[in-house]
């Protein structure tokens, strides 16, 4: 059973909701996250990080305390609704990037902290709905490049073994061993050197043209686009959900504004000490109105038409 937020806390939820939802945040965060990008990429010039490791600092410790308080102001606007805040995937992506700057392990480890700078850059996504979209896409091809990567392994792997009891004793450089003829037939897979491997298989014997043509076929051209299929696959889900996401909060924004309208119309048109003056006044009025007519005689025109009130 969850409890009502207190009106101090809606308030609150609702400044701080204005102000993370305005475009021009969204905008000034891009830019923060963009500019230390290009912090971290001039801390890869040795000689410019030497010669300006204060001023490198002092932007990243800026930059750091934005996101900070950015952080604190997208927490505050989930005041009063905080299951909200964690069922959203990149608030907790966020929360874990800024957090663990602050984390002990993390912040005395300067390879490790570069590392989780990075996912700054990722953040990216969360303000470009297209790239969004593509990660969401990425995700959800995981399963399908999963099973896709099963399927090749075990076709590397079945032409390895032939490779090797076929070419082993002409071309020991290539299939001397089972690792190495998983090397070259990987390579061959993206169609690197596969006229140089065409000819030395020519030279051992005419068959292995039918050896590297299936290989091929079924490496370079069949297993690639079933890849390709799963991931547009997986786009068209992405932007779907992606629609039905802003769809959503769309909708319950409406509904939101619309529950806070009737809640301030409500009160004053069904105040029922009201509503039983206006009846009364109404009565009065009719009441007046019919006395008035009873009273008028009735002229030479209104003998047909008139028709007595109950």
């Amino acid at each position: 059973m969850t409890t009502a937020p207190t009106p101090a806390r809606a308030r609150i939820a609702a400044a701080c909701r204005a102000v993370t939802e305005a475009p021009a945040f969204s905008l000034v965060v891009l830019a923060v996250i963009l500019l230390n990008a290009a912090l971290m990429g001039a801390e890869t010039y040795h000689g410019f990080a030497a010669d300006h490791a204060v001023e490198l600092d002092w932007a990243e410790s800026g930059c750091l305390v934005f996101f900070t308080l950015e952080m604190l102001l997208r927490l505050a606007a989930h005041a009063d609704r905080p299951k909200e805040f964690w069922r959203d995937g990149w608030n907790v992506f966020d929360l874990i990037v800024v957090a663990s700057a602050y984390t002990p392990v993390v912040r005395e480890n300067a390879t490790l902290l570069r590392l989780l700078r990075i996912g700054r850059v990722l953040r990216t996504a969360r303000f470009l709905p297209q790239l969004r979209i593509l990660f969401i896409a990425v995700s959800r091809s995981v399963p399908g490049a999963v099973s896709f990567l099963f399927v090749g392994a075990v076709i590397l792997y079945v032409y390895a073994m032939i490779g090797w009891v076929c070419f082993s004793s002409h071309d020991p450089a290539h299939f001397g061993s089972l690792g190495r003829a998983l090397l070259t037939l990987f390579l061959l897979m993206t169609l690197d050197g596969l006229h140089e491997a065409i000819y030395n298989g020519l030279a051992i014997s005419h068959l292995s043209l039918l050896y590297y043509g299936s290989y091929v076929l079924l490496a370079s051209f069949v297993l690639v686009n079933v890849l390709i299929g799963v991931v547009l696959n997986s786009l068209d889900e992405a932007r779907e959900l992606d629609n039905t996401a802003v769809a959503a909060d769309r909708t319950a924004r409406e509904g939101t504004t619309g529950a806070k309208a009737a809640a301030v119309s409500v009160p004053t048109q069904a105040n029922p000490g009201e509503l039983a003056e206006r009846i009364a006044d109404l009565r009065q009025a009719l009441d007046t109105l019919e006395q008035s007519l009873a009273a008028r005689p009735p002229g030479p025109h209104d003998q047909d038409h008139m028709t007595p009130i109950p």
